[in-house]
Parts: C-alpha cells; sequence; structure tokens
C-alpha cells in the first residue's frame, strides 16, 4: 500500500530518524541559548552589584574626606548650605559676590533713595519682631515660620528673650517703581544698653517709636522719644499689638498726643506678629523719613558708631559715609589714632556680610582694614582718604560708668587668655570700661565698669559664652568722692582705697533721676520701696485715670542690686523704670572693716551709708561664720567702723576629748587637764594664723550670694 504512493519503508525510517535528530538538536541548541543568557543574567547582576558595592564604598570615602576637608570648603558652598537647611545663624565673617545677592549696584542708589532708621521702644514693645517683618516684607530673608527673632544673634539675647546689641540690616524697597535702599538698626530697650541706642541713632534720619498697644507708654518710651529729639530725628509713632484682645489703640494714640505732642492720627496700626499695617509703615518710612545728609562731591568722610573683632580678618568697622565715596583698595585715616589703613574688602549687612566693593554717601555698611590692635577702632572716630583734610564729625557723649566691679579668671593661669578676651569684647561694647588691678585674695584682674549690674551680668555671660572663661566678679559697687581735712577731693572706686575717719571732711555718692510709670492701685507699695531706698519724690503726675508717673531722686547705690525686682514684684509686673546719672550729692558714707582674731581682711572691706551699716555688717559676719572652716581655736570675726565694733560672730574650735581617758578619780586630774588644753590653745592662738580658703572670698564677694 505504501508503495502506490512511490515511498518504500526504509526511506520513511530514515526521514523519520532525521526528523527526530533535527528535533533533538534543536532542543539542545535552545537549552544551549537559555544557559547562555543565564550565565549573561547572572554576569550582568554581578556587575551592577559590584557597581553599587564600589559606589558605596567610594560614597563612604567621599564623606570621611569631606570630613576631614571640610574646614576648607568654599565660602559660596557654606552659604549654599545654610540657606538649603534655612539656619538663622550666619557668620558675619564671610563675604559673598554682591551681584548674586542683591542684584543691585550701590552706585545706582543716590541720596534721595535711601533712608536710615532705627526702632526704639520700651522692652518687650516689639521692636524685633517688627525687624523680622520688615525683612521678610522686602524679602531680605526668607519667612520663618516661627516665632524665632533673627537679629537676635547673641546666645545671651535667646536665652534671655532681650535685645543687648543693636543691628544693622539693609534691604530694598520698591515703591511707585522706584527701588529704595533701607537702612535699619534695631535696638535694645533695657536702660542698661541706652549707649547702643544712642550710637544707632546717631547714624540714621529717623525713628520709628513703638508703644505697646496693651501697655501705653512707658518709662523707657519716654527716654527713647528724648534721646531721639535730641538727635533731631523725624519720629514715626507706631501702636503695636493690635492683634491682641487687651489692645486699646485708640485710648494710647490720644495718650501719645498728650504726653508727647505727636499726632494721633499720625499714629500707625500695627502687629508686628501678624504683619498687619506693614505695608503703611514702609510708605510712612519712605515719604517722612528724611533723606540722609551729606555731600557726594566731596572726598570721603565716614562716622565708625560699631564694630567687632573676626579672627580671621580683624576687627570689622561699621560706619555711616556722611561724605563721598569708600571702594576697596582705598587708603584711609583714622582721625583719633592717625593710623593709616588700606580697605581690603567692603559692603553692607543683608542682614548677612555681603561684599559691594565701595560705599557711597548716605549708606551704611562695613569695611575691614586688617585693623588688628583693638584700640585703634575707637567707636566715635571719623576717617577719611589719606590724601585729604576733613572737619572730623561729632562723636558720641562717652557715657560715664554707673557700676564697677572687679573681674578675676578662674584659672590664673589664663590671665592672657582672659585680657585678650576683655579687650575684644569691650571693642564690641564700647560702654565698659576696664584696667588691670592686683588684688591680694583674687591675684589679677580688671577693674570693669558698666551701665548697670543687668548690662554687668549680660558681660560676663558673653565672656561665658563667647571665649569659654569662668570669671569670678565683685559685688558690683559705684565710684563716690571724698572730700578731705586738706581740701583735697579725691575719687574712690575700691574700699582699700578709702582714707581715715580722722582725715574726712564730706563724702559724696552719685544719684539718679528716676522715672517710674505705674498703676495707680500699687502707689502705696512703692511709694514704701523708695522710701525705704532713701529716696527723695520731685513730682508726681497722671498719666491717665489709671496710671501715675512719679519722679524720684535716689542714691545708685540703693538701684544697682535688686530695686528693679523688687518694683516687679510689688506692682505684678506693670511698673516700669528708667534713670540716669544725676551727678553726686553729699551722704553720710562709712568703711566697713572685717577683722578675723584681731586682724583687718581688706578684701572683705565695704562702703555703705552710716544707716545700713550695722545691718550689713551684721549680714556679712554672719555668712563668714558658714564660709570659713573650724580651727583648733576660736576664730572671733568682727565688723568695725574705725575703732567701734558693730557686729561680732564666733566659730567655735575643734575640741579634743582629753578627759577621755579617765575613768575615775579625783575631780582634780581633769580640771588639770583641762587648763593644760586650754593652755595649748592660747599659745597656739598666738602664733597662728586664720587660713582662708580662696573659693571663701568669691562666695561672699560674687553678687548671686549677696
Amino acid at each position: 500500500m505504501l508503495s502506490c504512493f512511490g515511498l518504500n519503508g526504509s526511506k520513511l525510517r530514515s526521514e523519520s530518524l532525521n526528523g527526530c535528530l533535527k528535533k533533538r538538536l534543536q532542543k539542545t541548541t535552545t537549552m544551549k541559548t537559555m544557559k547562555t543568557m543565564k550565565t549573561q543574567v547572572v554576569q550582568q547582576n554581578t556587575k551592577l552589584l559590584t557597581s553599587n558595592l564600589q559606589s558605596h564604598f567610594f560614597n563612604k570615602i567621599n564623606q570621611k574626606i569631606e570630613t576631614k576637608l571640610s574646614p576648607f570648603i568654599t565660602i559660596n558652598s557654606i552659604f549654599s548650605f545654610q540657606k538649603q537647611q534655612k539656619q538663622q545663624q550666619f557668620k558675619r565673617f564671610y563675604a559673598v559676590n554682591s551681584k548674586k545677592q542683591i542684584g543691585y549696584d550701590l552706585v545706582d542708589f543716590p541720596q534721595e533713595r535711601i533712608r536710615n532708621f532705627s526702632i526704639v521702644a520700651h522692652v518687650d514693645a516689639g521692636k524685633t519682631t517688627l525687624s523680622n517683618r520688615i525683612l521678610e516684607y522686602t524679602s531680605t530673608i526668607p519667612k520663618q515660620g516661627s516665632d524665632e527673632l533673627y537679629l537676635d544673634k547673641l546666645q545671651v539675647e535667646k536665652e534671655r528673650g532681650i535685645t543687648v546689641k543693636a543691628q544693622t540690616a539693609s534691604m530694598f524697597y520698591k515703591y511707585e517703581n522706584e527701588v529704595y535702599l533701607l537702612n535699619l538698626i534695631d535696638t535694645p530697650g533695657h536702660v542698661d544698653f541706652a549707649y547702643e541706642v544712642s550710637r544707632s541713632l546717631s547714624a540714621c534720619s529717623g525713628a520709628i517709636l513703638i508703644v505697646d498697644g496693651t501697655q501705653g507708654i512707658q518709662a523707657q518710651t519716654l527716654a527713647n522719644y528724648y534721646l531721639s529729639i535730641e538727635n533731631n530725628l523725624e519720629i514715626i509713632p507706631v501702636i503695636n499689638k493690635i492683634d491682641l484682645s487687651s489692645a486699646q489703640p485708640q485710648l494710647f494714640a490720644e495718650e501719645i498726643e498728650n504726653v508727647l505732642g505727636l499726632a494721633s492720627t499720625d499714629c500707625l496700626m500695627i502687629s508686628a506678629k501678624t504683619g498687619s499695617g506693614i505695608e503703611e509703615l514702609f510708605e510712612a518710612i519712605v515719604k517722612r523719613v528724611p533723606i540722609p545728609e551729606g555731600d557726594s562731591r566731596k572726598t570721603f568722610r565716614g562716622l565708625l558708631f560699631d564694630s567687632w573683632f573676626d579672627v580671621h580678618r580683624g576687627v570689622v568697622c561699621v560706619i555711616k559715609v556722611v561724605d563721598g565715596s569708600l571702594k576697596k583698595g582705598d587708603k584711609i585715616t583714622s582721625i583719633g589714632t592717625k593710623k593709616e589703613f588700606e580697605v581690603f574688602d567692603i559692603g553692607i549687612l543683608h542682614p548677612e556680610q555681603i561684599s559691594t566693593g565701595a560705599l557711597y554717601t548716605g549708606q551704611v555698611g562695613w569695611f575691614v582694614a586688617g585693623i588688628r590692635n583693638v584700640g585703634e577702632a575707637r567707636i566715635g572716630d571719623t576717617f577719611h582718604l589719606n590724601s585729604s583734610v576733613v572737619t572730623p564729625l561729632p562723636g558720641f557723649k562717652p557715657l560715664k560708668s554707673m557700676v564697677f566691679a572687679s573681674l578675676y579668671p578662674g584659672d590664673g593661669e589664663k590671665f592672657e587668655v582672659f585680657g585678650d578676651a576683655i579687650a575684644k569684647l569691650t571693642l564690641n561694647d564700647a560702654s565698659v570700661t576696664a584696667r588691670k588691678e592686683n588684688n591680694e585674695a583674687l591675684g589679677v584682674g580688671f577693674r570693669c565698669g558698666f551701665l548697670g549690674v543687668l548690662h554687668m551680668d549680660v558681660f560676663l555671660q558673653r565672656l561665658e559664652q563667647e571665649y569659654s572663661i569662668s570669671v569670678i566678679p565683685t559685688v558690683p559697687s559705684v565710684p563716690y568722692k571724698v572730700l578731705l581735712n586738706s581740701g583735697e577731693e579725691i575719687e574712690v572706686q575700691i574700699p582699700s582705697l578709702w582714707p581715715a575717719i580722722d582725715k574726712i571732711k564730706e563724702t559724696h555718692e552719685p544719684f539718679v533721676d528716676a522715672i517710674c510709670v505705674t498703676p495707680d492701685k500699687y502707689l502705696s507699695e512703692i511709694f514704701k520701696l523708695f522710701e525705704d531706698r532713701r529716696g527723695e519724690q520731685i513730682s508726681i503726675n497722671r498719666i491717665d485715670d489709671k496710671r501715675i508717673v512719679l519722679n524720684y531722686k535716689l542714691p545708685m547705690s540703693e538701684v544697682i542690686f535688686d530695686f528693679y525686682d523688687y518694683l516687679k514684684q510689688i506692682s505684678s509686673g506693670y511698673a516700669t523704670l528708667e534713670y540716669k546719672e544725676s551727678g553726686f550729692e553729699r551722704s553720710d558714707l562709712v568703711k566697713v572693716d572685717i577683722l578675723l582674731n584681731g586682724e583687718i581682711v581688706e578684701p572683705l572691706a565695704t562702703i555703705t551709708h552710716k544707716l545700713k551699716s550695722v545691718d550689713h555688717g551684721k549680714k556679712v559676719t554672719k555668712r563668714l561664720t558658714e564660709l570659713i572652716p573650724r580651727h583648733l581655736y576660736v576664730i572671733a570675726i568682727q565688723a568695725i567702723i574705725g575703732n567701734k565694733v558693730i557686729a561680732r560672730e564666733n566659730i567655735a574650735a575643734f575640741r579634743k576629748d582629753v578627759t577621755a581617758k579617765c575613768y575615775g578619780g579625783d575631780v582634780t586630774r581633769k580640771r588639770k587637764l583641762l587648763e593644760k588644753q586650754k593652755e595649748g590653745k592660747r599659745r597656739m592662738k598666738k602664733i597662728g594664723n586664720v587660713e582662708i580658703p580662696q573659693d571663701t572670698f568669691a562666695k561672699l564677694l560674687t553678687r548671686s550670694e549677696k
């Protein structure tokens, strides 16, 4: 049957076998292909894994390299990183290209488009918060989204919640198709930092006077108002905190008109917290703040009104250009020191340090000239070009120190570092005076003058935080004047220099004129406080139907310690205080000496009023019994005025029980042993010295142990 198709059996079997072999070959080929593909996939995965491991390894190496080389990262990359993280603190010594940062050339801003103004107010009225809103409104800083205050850069300001250092910031604002250069200076509000305010106002043409919308006019409001008038500034009254339910803006606007003489219609109602009214404030700044004075055609003349020390570039000077222009590379001279310098870098604070290459008439900015000696950059000095002769600008009236204290390093071996830190910090705070002195108990230190106790506390805190130096301060005191029988008048700041009683004709102490604003319901307690502190009432006036203004004359020594704390305590925080020096007046002062076993300990001597000398002597002698360790003999502690003892305490001696070995017998045996012990202690007292640990002086003299 198969033959009919032309096929025979052998051929069919051959073809069937070939087909099977072909299929088998195809299957083998397919398996080899799949195996090859699998091998390729494995190789690719291996390469990818190896690449990832290498990338991870090299990333780790790069991270270590970056960590090691981080101090050498470029300045621009540092600013880029800070912007990405939205950090609030900028290193003031870094400078970047101004064209990339501000987009303007300062030569394009004539005096007609420059406004220099300051913000002044009482403590906690919202000055720095308003400064934040102004910087945000002009896009000078990004919106923070928090209550952190940008211009409070010092750690002590963040911890205490107060402004202690005036800060400058330049910004650009577009109004009616014109771009204006605005220079803002945020100032402190506490009376102890009035020197910062006075220096700041010298660089301004106008002042924004903030009044708390819940408190009205306060003591420092009046002081800042009069200070602005003395500097011939245009005052823009602003009532802040109108967003609070307790705010009474219309009432306080009338109060401003009645007390300060500023029209109530000129008062701006704002909320620095929410930003309400900020646009109207900018319009008032542009329209009402005068154009800065000066002549751009004259040679350069600038006023130095602030400075700080940079470890990399030396002293950074903040100036106002009164006449002409100052450019990078110019050779300048200080009128005060006659020193010549070359300007290495110059720019504005925006609010971080920005290089611009030049400053022009009416502008406020900074320059670096390689000044390493802090004494060569005096606040109030005038700078000019070497090739010109100019008339010095009026400097600042030096404020007289009101409070004095001696500062000693906690580690005597670091005195040179301590002295260098004092010099650099007094450059940044020119109101502090310092001179070297030597104390028998505490060693070598500095006698420093401050404007108040808060000023002193902040200075000490900055020393510890910014320079890592532990400080031993003595009790704050005031200077006294003594008229001798010979007719000579001397000033005494240290009790050890107080003359003998028989040489003194009369004594004088400094007084202050104090202004206290308080609700009338606290009057009785406040009257009592002033009387206890030897105050003399000058006048009493009513601001409105609820608040009173008191004018008193007080001894400065009664104000510098805890007067302000007591005032806040008895008035539930509503009373405010401001004071200024009124000169020296006659007072009955005495020197209280401390004796240990009949020997005068000079470092423990103090000067006080005669009426309070006995109480003071009792407190000191009582405190010493707790601080001086016991000896093998009795220690007599006495407080004396001249030869009169006004207080006494005893420190009991250690007593060994010499009769312990007696188990009976006649009583005369015990008496004999006790008499022998008594005689031995009597001889020991004649030849022995009372050892006083050094920390005893520190604990007794430190204000915290007062």
